[in-house]
């Protein structure tokens, strides 16, 4: 099991549920970073077509010198009609029903106003959430968005998967989770976690937003790779036929010694495309 090192040397382990009473409004006089927090339910998983249900978002006020958490400005959340049936999937998953959201309507404006007084915009896989926001509220499409799977290097941490849910069971805690203000409190915890006390993952998010991204393509793969591919977290662009995978600045050279000896036998073929900071998680 890959638990935080303070809790490896223990026999037994107890988890506690976190609620997220402890991130409560204090105002809106913040010294430090503005990081927004957002998660977004969903009546699927199609960026294109289909709808919000519910979203939320907390910005917590993080201390540009020691990346402390030190305050909480302002949140807000609000389940959206989608003026379809929701999959009986979808409420297994969330405990949403149809019940829960007819009649209910994200007030857009409180939420415009929450994105233009952050610096940031965070999300657990940001190229999910933020897709479906710049498609319903255009100043989406301005912000710098983090994300806390791929801006975090969760390996070098000590941990086997960057799933929300493992990695907070693995700092000692849970939450009800794929409801969205819960997801949102506990990813705030996680992010900022007491069990970090120098380099807390919100230090590294932060950095790394700063950042360029790079796509290795690997251009010409051939097809009896790609399971290869995938284990190695390769995905599929089906428009580009081309398997794909971003990395940080420092990983381009090993991703592409990899490649050169697992896919292309010896003679690397693919390419590299920069991706600046304002551009990361955006659909392509």
């Amino acid at each position: 099991m890959s638990f935080h090192d303070k809790l490896k040397d223990k026999d037994r382990i107890e988890l506690t549920k976190y609620d997220g009473s402890d991130i409560q409004v204090t105002g809106n006089d913040a010294q430090g970073i503005r990081v927004c927090v957002l998660d977004l339910e969903t009546t699927g998983l199609n960026k294109q077509e289909d709808k919000i249900i519910e979203i939320a978002l907390k910005v917590i006020d993080i201390d540009s010198s020691t990346f402390e958490r030190v305050g909480t400005i302002d949140e807000y959340s609000s389940f959206q009609d989608p003026g379809i049936l929701i999959e009986d999937e979808i409420t297994r998953v969330t405990g949403i029903t149809q019940d829960m959201v007819i009649d209910q309507e994200i007030d857009w404006i409180k939420v415009k106003e929450i994105l233009r007084n952050s610096d940031i915009v965070v999300a657990h896989n940001a190229e999910f959430d933020r897709t479906f926001m710049d498609r319903y509220e255009p100043l989406s499409r301005t912000m710098l968005w983090a994300c806390s799977v791929y801006d975090i290097n969760w390996e070098a941490r000590g941990f086997s998967n960057a799933k929300q849910e493992l990695l907070c069971i693995w700092h000692g805690f849970f939450y009800d989770s794929h409801r969205a203000m819960s997801d949102v409190n506990a990813l705030i915890n996680l992010l900022t976690h007491r069990y970090y006390e120098s380099s807390p993952p919100i230090k590294e998010l932060l950095a790394n937003s700063k950042q360029p991204v790079y796509k290795i393509l690997a251009t010409g793969s051939d097809f009896e790779k790609k399971d290869t591919l995938k284990s190695r977290r390769y995905r599929w662009d089906n428009k580009k036929r081309v398997w794909w995978k971003k990395v940080l600045p420092e990983s381009i050279d090993h991703e592409k010694e990899w490649l050169t000896k697992n896919v292309y036998g010896g003679y690397y073929r693919g390419s590299t495309i920069e991706i600046q900071p304002m551009d990361k998680y955006k659909q392509d």
